[in-house]
């Protein structure tokens, strides 16, 4: 088949969102199908995909998550170079990402009579309110959440990245379960596996053979509990004082500052961006991984990343965290940073458990989720959707 995949953001930029498509990518491409991808003029390219971009705009090169007024203008650029790219290209089915490439993906599945697929990591009324772009104002939040229906009614099926996201999705916005699929995120085992900790990272990074080390990767922002960890670690180092936390991801400054606010300089560790390639040299320092997402409704892709290192998760009770990480998560009572600290101190102070959750997570990440599993998935779906096109 040929597949053209839509992706409203930045891509690629060494995030969760953007590690899902390429995952989907990469695995329809091991499959032997030709894909297609437009996206932003921002990101890095990667080989062995074509990537199709809108024009340079010098002044925009927000690479975080999250809303901008900017988008408006560059996702109607998007829509051009997809409409474009339709007409030289003729795939059999349009792929869109997030609820703008969903809207840009009806308007060209509407004129070249392409059945439209969308993925769906989250909630877009809850991502806007978590990145605090509107004011929770009653009316304002009621009109995005129909426009969020609107979207969500677009494409001929809906993939969601979780089975809560789908049942959000179901009750909240009407949409018939034969138009849903939960289908959640892979891992490439062969870049995330277990590694000899790298002495030289080690001593760049301050960490000494004597220090625990608890590590988040991940976009750094409050919806990701990041203040939540800060204000956890003064617990745990009462209990373990040897503890540094290694938190990897952008943007890092603001944060940096509240841990030399906090007198923590030296124990909260901030590196910034790194490359997706060098997520496991960094995870592999960590003797816990820990993801205090506050979000309950966007999917957690870190955790296949932990699991496949081996590394046994603290996590807030949710049930997308449940159905990720099941009785190998380690739980805190959601956006409680005593319980959280509690956890942790509980993780850390258990060799033993820490070694048997390592172990079963790693087996469970190569053994349940691979992305192959999901490409395959993927291409059933699709050939389901053409079918279905034919036939009408």
């Amino acid at each position: 088949m040929r597949i053209l995949v839509i992706a409203p953001t930045p891509f690629f930029a060494d995030r969760g969102c953007h590690v899902r498509i390429l995952g989907e990518i990469q695995a329809l491409q091991e499959l032997g199908h030709e894909i297609k991808l437009c996206t932003y003029h921002l990101g890095k390219d990667i080989e062995g995909i074509e990537t199709i971009r809108t024009s340079n705009l010098p002044w925009y090169q927000k690479l975080s998550a999250g809303p901008s007024v900017h988008k408006i203008y560059i996702d109607a650029l998007l829509l051009a170079k997809v409409a474009a790219t339709c007409h030289s290209f003729r795939p059999d089915v349009l792929h869109a990402h997030l609820h703008e490439g969903i809207t840009i993906g009806k308007v060209v599945s509407k004129w070249y009579g392409i059945p439209l697929v969308a993925d769906l990591q989250g909630s877009l009324t809850e991502e806007i309110l978590d990145h605090k772009f509107i004011p929770p104002w009653g009316w304002l939040v009621g009109m995005v959440r129909w426009i969020e229906k609107k979207v969500n009614e677009m494409p001929v099926h809906l993939i969601a990245s979780s089975t809560p996201t789908a049942t959000l999705v179901k009750e909240k916005f009407g949409i018939d379960e034969s138009r849903m699929t939960a289908l959640g995120d892979g891992v490439n085992v062969k870049v995330f596996s277990r590694q000899e900790k790298d002495p030289a990272l080690m001593k760049q990074l301050g960490i000494s053979a004597h220090d625990q080390v608890v590590v988040f990767i991940g976009v750094l922002t409050s919806y990701q509990g990041i203040d939540l960890l800060l204000e956890a670690i003064p617990t745990v180092l009462q209990a373990l004082p040897n503890t540094k936390f290694l938190c990897i991801g952008f943007p890092e400054e603001a944060y940096k500052e509240k841990a030399k606010h906090l007198g923590l300089e030296a124990l909260a560790l901030f590196p910034g961006k790194i490359p997706y390639a060098e997520a496991a040299r960094y995870l592999s320092l960590g003797h816990v991984a820990v993801s205090p997402k506050i979000s309950s409704t966007e999917a957690n892709l870190k955790l296949f990343g932990y699991m496949a290192m081996g590394l046994p998760t603290v996590v807030f009770d949710n049930p997308i965290n449940r159905e990720i990480l099941g009785d190998l998560g380690v739980y805190a009572q959601n956006g409680d940073v005593q319980s959280l600290a509690g956890s942790l101190v509980r993780v850390l102070g258990d060799e033993s458990l820490r070694e048997q959750l390592g172990a079963q997570s790693h087996q469970k990440a190569a053994d349940c989720y691979s992305w192959r599993a999901v490409g395959e998935q993927l291409a059933n779906l699709y050939g389901q959707v053409i079918r279905a096109k034919e036939i009408s």
